[in-house]
């Protein structure tokens, strides 16, 4: 039977709310490609009624918005060797589901475990292994691990190496870097995306490809551009960075009544061009129900010792009146505990914790490129102020090595010119729709306040900070006109690029989500492998 039979048994086997020929068809199917016995294929094949079904779908959730969503999948694929995740690719595309792959389950839309059309989850969890080669001072790190895990390893191996990528130990590999992935060192190494030398990937074909065989078009376009709108990525070679054997970090917390404006106005003329070992970000928040203030806590990483890192802040910063013992010295792997809110004293091992939020929360983003008057600060605060509930901005900032990458050397766009990124974020405990569109609706109004402050022309995006309100594509088949009103503000003019290599290696747009690269135009978008036109539905 061709592949067009099938599709049509299949929707009519979901229509009628029947997964039982789905759920047999995939395991066959499965069986097929990697041999075995069933027993085996039961193990990684999950259906609604296998017993560790609600758990694998919810243990990773890490925005509980969506632990009770009725958009929830066929079937949940839990691999443990490439094989397994090849054949999940071929008898997807052959059954016409759409897959979506979970490595960290960090997506703050969802979009890694969530469809509105039938679907799988491919959940990389058990494809996690950490190859570390210091000779090469690079490693091979699959999909599923996490930053806390590849920190960690690295750790043991060398205290003079590290890997410039975020904060928080619990992010999956193979999402944070398809998205671009900065950290406390973006300003000396760049970001995660800028720091990979090769990849393994899974096509729509089920063909493993490296950097090679996948081309310089398709190795460009992974590295931030949304990689699970091109394949299923398993792996990724990275390069090491030196890190001294002692870093400093330090947090100074100011108030309005102590001068929190005048501080953050100042930080934005200087954080871009302080020395490329420093970086000073700003989180600026309201303390929760019936706070009167607003405050700011200026949280800094440092290449070095206390003592080269004060003489920088008095030149620079006198205003913090940072003091000796402001700073902590510490090395590098503490210094990882330390910005991933791990106590002190809390052992390295606490990174392999893959520990899951409890609370709801909306995240936007923003670049901000001239500095954003104190008027115009006190306004945002006003609105902090205004929510009661936690709500607070992180400001990053750029310059450095982000000055010296062009545009257009990966997707990922946001360089030369940007003084610092914003993520807007609101977080609440109270389940419910109603707390829920409370408390959106309070962030699309901060973030509407923000327009004549921020990046214009577009109003730039980050890719990793997902934002469904940017607008969506998945179900509309001329969606490339469309899709560019989001597209171009996480991309910029990599857009149109991404596009066009999405068109040639996945014709058919078997890889899509909401937000997924479209292919670029309607024809590409009927025409199959062999030449046939598909029905457009």
């Amino acid at each position: 039977m061709g592949y067009l039979g099938l599709f049509l048994i299949l929707l009519l086997s979901i229509s009628c709310s029947d997964s039982t020929l789905v759920d047999k068809s995939f395991k066959e199917c499965m069986l097929a490609k990697v041999g075995g016995n069933s027993n085996s294929i039961e193990r990684i094949v999950l259906n609604p009624s296998s017993s560790t079904y609600t758990h694998a779908l919810d243990s990773l959730i890490q925005n509980p918005r969506w632990l009770n969503s009725s958009s929830k999948p066929f079937l949940i694929i839990t691999p443990f060797h490439e094989s397994e995740i090849q054949a999940a690719i071929v008898c997807s595309n052959e059954l016409g589901l759409q897959i979506r792959v979970r490595s960290g389950g960090h997506d703050y839309e969802g979009l890694s475990y969530l469809g509105k059309s039938p679907f799988i989850i491919i959940d990389l969890i058990n494809i996690h292994s950490i190859e570390i080669n210091l000779a090469e001072e690079t490693a091979w790190v699959q999909a599923g691990a996490t930053l806390g895990e590849l920190y960690y390893k690295i750790s043991k191996a060398s205290n003079v190496h590290g890997f410039p990528a975020g904060l928080c130990p619990t992010v999956g590999i193979g999402g944070h870097i398809s998205g671009g992935g900065f950290g406390t060192m973006l300003r000396k190494y760049g970001i995660a995306a800028d720091n990979v030398l090769d990849a393994h990937l899974i096509d729509v074909n089920g063909k493993i490809l490296d950097r090679k065989s996948m081309g310089e078009d398709l190795f460009w376009a992974i590295r931030g551009g949304s990689a699970n709108s091109f394949a299923v990525i398993i792996a990724w070679k990275i390069r090491l960075v030196k890190v001294p054997s002692i870093v400093t970090a330090f947090t100074v917390q100011r108030s309005q009544e102590e001068g929190a404006t005048k501080l953050i106005h100042k930080w934005q003329h200087i954080a871009d061009k302080l020395h490329p070992d420093l970086f000073i970000r700003v989180v600026a928040q309201n303390s929760g129900a019936n706070s009167k203030s607003v405050i700011a806590i200026f949280n800094s990483f440092f290449l070095g010792g206390k003592d080269r890192l004060i003489p920088i802040m008095n030149e620079s910063f006198p205003e913090l009146r940072l003091q000796a013992k402001d700073c902590i010295e510490m090395s590098w792997i503490q210094s990882v505990l330390y910005f991933g809110g791990h106590n002190k004293g809390d052992p390295p091992e606490v990174l392999l914790n893959r520990a899951t939020s409890t609370s709801f929360f909306k995240a936007k983003s923003d670049f901000v490129k001239v500095p954003i008057p104190e008027n115009g600060l006190e306004g945002i605060w006003k609105k902090l102020l205004e929510e009661d509930t936690l709500a607070l901005m992180i400001m990053d900032p750029y310059g450095g090595r982000m000055n010296e990458i062009s545009e257009s050397e990966i997707p990922f766009p946001h360089r030369k010119g940007n003084l610092y990124n914003i993520q807007y974020m609101v977080i609440w405990d109270v389940k419910g729709t109603e707390a829920s569109n409370k408390h959106v609706n309070w962030m699309r109004m901060l973030h509407k306040y923000m327009t004549p402050y921020v990046s214009k022309s577009p109003r730039a995006a980050y890719l990793n900070y997902r934002d469904l309100d940017l607008g969506t594509n998945a179900h509309d088949i001329t969606s490339y006109s469309k899709a560019s009103l989001w597209g171009k503000k996480y991309f910029k003019g990599n857009f149109r690029r991404l596009a066009q290599i999405k068109t040639k290696f996945d014709p058919l747009n078997f890889f899509k989500n909401e937000q997924s690269i479209p292919l670029l135009t309607v024809q590409a978008q009927r025409r199959n492998y062999q030449g046939r036109t598909l029905p457009l539905s």
